[in-house]
């Protein structure tokens, strides 16, 4: 069977880097072939130069068994070929039927645009994967996971072949990603293959039928990824075991309660008690919309509480604001860090800077020598990889962006830390480096709240576990007593 896709020994080279180095693998019609690997590995390059954005200096793409060559992406989708990309590449403002059928729209004899015939037929390709999502909405007021739906239609509307997803459930909840994956078993079905490139190993295993590992630019291996483990792909990605991923655990010391939460609630939280001390991690689990984002927003002063109390160092804490929760020592580390955490335009010293502006102030001026000392020490401790100061934080990697907005709140030397989802959308050595921080902050006092939809993740990191359902504390245990199965079992409200 000729592939529908071959790369065969593709190798580029820019300034002082080179990013692919004979890489080849083939793609069949109707698989999802997953493309894993740490940032940097050259996954991206490498489904630029599918998408015609780069040419390879050596090697040659065959699609169908014939020696192709894109100059631009317009050749690509003309072969059949699209990309989604993480950031969506769509209009706001205009409708759903106008993104999906940009360029392409049906005209009547006069040459105007058919509009009926427009959303008929945008209708049409919606139902392929039953959605029920309006041809004539503005595509602002869509859903991320939407979004992504009028992406996938998009492809569809040039008819692709072959349709390349960047971490295409960075930002869905677990029912939007077995969605997405029903979407993705209907384009296997009508003969399309699908790149999935994503750093959720479970979902990668669950999905593709092949996995592709680049390490450094170069091919390490490809495999069915049935009988695959999570512990082999991390392997061949990094050089080590899984087990290494996760600093070994440091016990917490016997201290009184940094944190104590009696009785809270508000519109989605009832009745929760628990404590943390210092030096302790505690991590929080539930199903997705069980109210462990509410409680983590809620210790921030981002969710308006309608019962119960906080204390802080055994003094009672109020939070009407993130402001109180700032200066109380509470720092927070947002699921969506560049919705809420970054500002993507400003570079890495202003970004760092900015909630600081207090630590430079000598008699209502601001010192930039100690302001750009301090970001450069902070900078370095965390080993944020930049090639300046003021380099745009949106050109950095998810990893050093997020080590960007710890940096900012590391400053403020705080009491308490709160993250949710702390290294979602990072590769494994980035994830390495946060969990490394989270044990320093914590081995330094600290306390931490870990808020995480990976229970490999809050298993590997944490002293004690909270369980949410329904809004509810379910358990509040030690590590030594959780499993995934007890954990999961407490989530769902299943006796054993």
């Amino acid at each position: 069977m000729t592939p529908l896709l071959q790369i065969e020994a593709v190798s580029k080279h820019f300034p002082g880097v080179q990013a692919l180095s004979a890489v080849s693998l083939s793609v069949l019609a109707g698989e999802v072939h997953a493309l894993v690997g740490e940032n940097g590995a050259g996954k991206s390059t490498l489904m630029k130069i599918l998408a015609g954005v780069y040419v390879p200096d050596s090697g040659r793409l065959l699609w169908q068994g014939r020696p192709v060559t894109l100059h631009h992406p317009a050749q690509a989708q003309r072969l059949g070929i699209s990309i989604i990309y993480q950031e969506f590449n769509l209009l706001p403002d205009l409708t759903v039927a106008e993104n999906i059928l940009l360029n392409h729209e049906p005209r009547t004899r006069l040459g105007l645009l058919d509009w009926p015939a427009l959303n008929r037929r945008t209708r049409d390709l919606l139902a392929l994967l039953e959605t029920d999502i309006d041809p004539e909405e503005p595509v602002s007021g869509l859903s991320v996971a939407q979004q992504q739906m009028v992406e996938i239609v998009k492809a569809l509307a040039v008819e692709s072949r072959l349709i390349i997803m960047d971490e295409p459930t960075a930002t869905l909840n677990p029912v939007e990603v077995q969605h997405l994956f029903q979407v993705i078993d209907r384009l296997k079905s009508r003969g399309s293959a699908v790149i999935f490139i994503s750093h959720r190993l479970d979902e990668v295993l669950a999905i593709a039928q092949r996995v592709t590992v680049l390490k450094d630019g170069r091919w390490i291996a490809t495999q069915p990824a049935a009988g695959l483990t999570q512990a082999e792909i991390v392997r061949q990605m990094v050089g080590r075991s899984l087990e290494d991923i996760f600093p070994p655990r440091q016990p917490a010391p016997a201290a009184a309660p940094l944190l104590e939460v009696r009785g809270l609630h508000s519109d989605r939280l009832r009745d929760i008690s628990f404590t943390l001390r210092p030096g302790e991690i505690v991590g929080c689990v539930g199903l997705e919309g069980h109210g462990q984002r509410e409680l983590a927003r809620a210790l921030f002063g981002l969710e308006r509480l309608t019962g119960g109390s906080l204390h802080l160092g055994g003094a009672p804490l109020r939070l009407r604001h993130p402001r109180s929760a700032i200066e109380a020592g509470i720092v927070f580390i947002s699921d969506d860090r560049k919705a809420e955490g970054l500002a993507l335009k400003l570079g890495v010293r202003e970004n760092v800077a900015l909630p600081n502006l207090k630590l430079f102030n000598r008699g209502g001026i601001i010192t930039p020598v100690q302001e750009r000392d301090r970001v450069a020490e902070i900078v370095a401790a965390l080993g944020v990889k930049t090639p300046a100061l003021d380099q745009e934080v949106r050109l950095l990697s998810g990893g050093n962006q997020q080590k960007t907005v710890l940096a900012k709140w590391l400053l403020r030397a705080p009491r308490l830390l709160v993250f949710v989802e702390p290294t979602r959308g990072i590769d494994i050595g980035a994830k390495l480096e946060i969990y490394q921080l989270i044990h320093r902050l914590a081995a330094g006092g600290a306390g931490v709240l870990v808020v995480s939809s990976e229970l490999l993740e809050v298993l590997g990191l944490s002293h004690r576990v909270l369980v949410l359902r329904e809004g509810a504390l379910q358990a509040d245990w030690p590590i030594a007593d959780c499993t995934e199965e007890n954990i999961m079992r407490a989530a769902t409200g299943v006796q054993a």
